[in-house]
């Protein structure tokens, strides 16, 4: 049983379930985006959560335990930095320290999503290839219950067409991203 520990770090015994995955969470912090208000979590070493706030699969259990406890760690500034400097529309050139918490087979593809560069895109089906998994459909529930959004760019995986398909955070939303990436598909820009 995963618990959850109050900003003092003592064990609290409750468990939060968000998306089917259980989450131990010490601390939450705030982050404002020109997108709207983005949420992040932290096991006090490593960023294990960033979300839109009210996003498919968002983690409001957390905020009601934990309010914007621990805003000060130096995880927290880093992803910050990161932010700060994606949203300027620049390519961060490092990844904040990440746990990723979820099953063997999404680990796998949320590791490979960290390898799509900047200012490009793939296809589930691409991503089903490079994994050897014979479901585009498999890979796409692990996308979309990819818990660290935009520093592992769930964004950027895209329909074998070109169509901008399944993005938790909503569909302009991943539009608006890959714009500020300078993406095209099929010789337009996004």
């Amino acid at each position: 049983m995963n618990h959850i520990k109050n900003v003092s770090g003592q064990v609290t015994g409750k468990t939060i379930r968000v998306a089917d995955m259980d989450y131990a969470v010490d601390y939450t912090a705030h982050y404002p985006s020109p997108l709207g208000d983005i949420t992040l979590v932290s096991d006090g070493a490593a960023l294990t959560g960033l979300w839109f706030d009210g996003q498919k699969h968002f983690a409001a259990p957390l905020l009601e335990a934990h309010g914007s406890a621990g805003g000060n760690l130096s995880v927290f500034d880093t992803a910050k930095r990161w932010l700060d400097l994606y949203f300027c529309g620049r390519e961060p050139g490092f990844t904040p320290p990440l746990a990723l918490r979820g099953t063997i087979f999404r680990q796998r593809v949320w590791r490979e999503l960290l390898s799509i560069p900047y200012g490009q895109t793939t296809t589930y089906g691409h991503l089903a290839r490079r994994l050897c998994c014979r479901s585009a459909q498999a890979i796409g529930g692990a996308v979309g219950h990819n818990p660290i959004g935009l520093i592992v760019p769930c964004h950027r995986v895209i329909g074998v067409d070109g169509a901008l398909t399944g993005y938790a955070a909503g569909i302009g939303r991943k539009a608006r991203l890959l714009q500020m990436e300078g993406v095209t598909i099929d010789g337009q820009t996004i």
